[in-house]
C-alpha cells in the first residue's frame, strides 16, 4: 500500500476553489492565463555583519528555521564607502520557496504569523510593484513561531516578497485575497 503524497492545504485551496473564482471574475478564456503563486522569496540584511560575523550566522540559521529550507549568504553588489562595505562582503541572506514549501509558508504567514503582531489591522493593499507582485515587510522575526524568542541574538526584521504570474495588480491583489491575506480595508 503506498503513503499518500503530502498536498498543502492552500494548493488544494487553489486548485479547487481559487481557479475556478479568478477565471470567473476576470473571464480568462485559458486555464493556462489564470494567475499562481510562482514562488516567494525571503531576505534579511544584516549591515551589522560588517562588524560582527556571528550575526550573519544566526541570521542565516533563523532565516532557515522560518522558510523550512537553506538560506544563503548573500554578498554586497559594489563598495559603499560610508557604511564600510566592500564589493563581496557578506551583508544579507535570503531564500527562494517553491512548491509545496511556498504553499506552506504562505499558508503559516497568512494564519500564524501575521496574526501575532502588535497592533495588527491588516497589510498595505497598495504594495504591488505594478505586475501583480506583492511584498511585504515584516519588522520582527519574532512573529513566527518556530523562532525561540530566548535563543534569538537581536531583534531583526525581514522582507517577504510573493511573486505571482499575475499581469497587472488588480489580478495579484484578487489572488492573495482569495488566498485570505489580510489587507487592509
Amino acid at each position: 500500500m503506498a503513503a499518500e503524497k503530502y498536498i498543502p492545504a492552500l494548493r488544494t485551496k487553489y486548485r479547487e476553489e481559487i481557479k475556478d473564482a479568478m477565471a470567473k471574475e476576470f473571464g480568462y478564456k485559458s486555464s493556462m492565463e489564470i494567475p499562481t503563486v510562482e514562488k516567494i522569496v525571503l531576505s534579511m540584511g544584516v549591515g551589522e555583519a560588517v562588524k560582527n560575523k556571528k550575526v550573519l550566522d544566526s541570521a542565516v540559521q533563523e532565516l532557515s528555521l522560518i522558510a523550512g529550507q537553506k538560506a544563503v549568504k548573500t554578498k554586497a553588489r559594489k563598495s559603499i564607502a560610508n557604511f564600510k562595505i566592500r564589493d563581496g562582503m557578506e551583508i544579507g541572506a535570503k531564500v527562494t520557496l517553491r512548491g509545496d514549501r511556498m504553499y506552506d509558508f504562505l499558508y503559516r504567514l497568512i494564519n500564524v504569523a501575521l496574526p501575532r503582531v502588535k497592533d495588527f489591522r491588516g497589510i498595505n493593499p497598495n504594495a504591488f510593484d505594478g505586475h501583480g507582485n506583492y511584498s511585504l515587510g515584516v519588522q520582527e522575526q519574532i512573529i513566527f513561531p518556530e523562532i525561540d524568542y530566548d535563543k534569538i541574538e537581536t531583534i531583526s526584521g525581514l522582507n517577504v516578497a510573493i511573486i505571482t504570474t499575475a499581469k497587472t495588480d488588480q489580478e495579484g491583489k484578487s489572488l492573495l485575497a482569495k488566498f485570505g491575506m489580510p489587507f487592509k480595508k
